[in-house]
């Protein structure tokens, strides 16, 4: 099978399209036919060597860890899907045609496989971050960097839970985080008082990793309610570093739920073929993202 690996760490040029052999379903877990795998910052991190605390990785190794595809293998003692089923989910090793997956669901219905990918980690990672920033209802949520998947998430799950948004992003994303529901702003010089002048902060989550951690404890007031998920600095100014998973099938069964109810929805800012996985690293680490990024296989 083809599939994109790394066998050493660096940039997007360490990246390969290879053949190799193909994965299968050990006990307590599926194989699919991979049909597009999700793009996400943790895919280029652990490549460039930064997480792997949290990832570890023998090299030569594969790379990705969502992906939505066709159930072509089931392993010993699964149970509840079927040689066939369409299925989104996580695993490792994604950007190839075939991977195994440890965490899936059922595709929602009138999904297609490239809008599923964007899913998974997103999606837990939203969940997980909204709940640690012990944000209520009736309060208002901040999040810096909000156009990308993980803050598209963020934005539509808070409203859903009857949570004030204010978000970040560049002045091209204004309006999309505005159709999400979210108070909107950019950010730049003078991003703090525009976000005084839109409300009082009760928590803020910062998901793009671009140097704000000590503004938003100014505007929070305590580091104890700010969550990053992209600076490995965060510690040293007393903020958590979200970077470990909750329960993925619990996050596939919520994002189920609320795609079903209309109440989530990622757009695919664009599609890449497995051959272009380096490309697809590169504007994902440039940022700016509205939605999400795939690979197509």
């Amino acid at each position: 099978m083809k599939r994109v690996s790394f066998a050493e760490y660096g940039g997007p040029d360490v990246l390969q399209l290879e053949d190799a052999d193909e994965p299968h379903a050990g006990p307590g877990r599926i194989r699919i036919a991979v049909r597009a795998a999700g793009v996400n910052p943790v895919d280029w991190r652990v490549r460039e060597g930064q997480v792997l605390g949290a990832h570890p990785v023998a090299l030569p190794a594969g790379v990705g860890l969502d992906a939505a595809g066709v159930v072509d293998e089931v392993g010993a003692g699964v149970e509840g899907v079927e040689v066939g089923d369409h299925v989104f989910g996580e695993g490792s090793g994604t950007y190839a045609e075939f991977a195994v997956l440890s965490a899936w669901a059922r595709m929602p219905e009138g999904l297609t496989f490239e809008e599923a990918a964007g899913y998974p980690s997103v999606v837990e990672t939203a969940l997980r971050i909204i709940r640690e920033a012990g944000v209520q209802r009736g309060q208002t949520l901040l999040v810096s960097g909000a156009s990308g998947g993980v803050g598209s998430a963020v934005l539509q799950i808070a409203r859903d839970r009857g949570i004030t948004v204010i978000g970040t992003a560049g002045a091209a994303n204004q309006d999309y985080l505005r159709s999400l529901g979210a108070l909107a702003t950019t950010y730049g010089e003078g991003w703090v008082e525009r976000v005084r002048r839109l409300g009082r902060v009760d928590a803020a989550l910062d998901l793009a990793g671009s140097g704000v951690i000590r503004e938003l404890v100014e505007l929070t007031g305590d580091p104890r309610k700010v969550i990053s998920i992209a600076d490995l600095g965060a510690p040293d100014l007393g903020v958590r570093f979200s970077g470990v998973a909750g329960s993925v099938p619990d996050a596939l069964a919520e994002a189920a739920r609320l795609i079903a109810r209309g109440k989530l929805h990622i757009p695919v800012e664009k599609s890449y073929p497995l051959a272009e996985a380096a490309a697809a690293h590169v504007d994902s680490r440039a940022g700016h993202t509205r939605g999400r990024r795939v690979v197509v296989i």
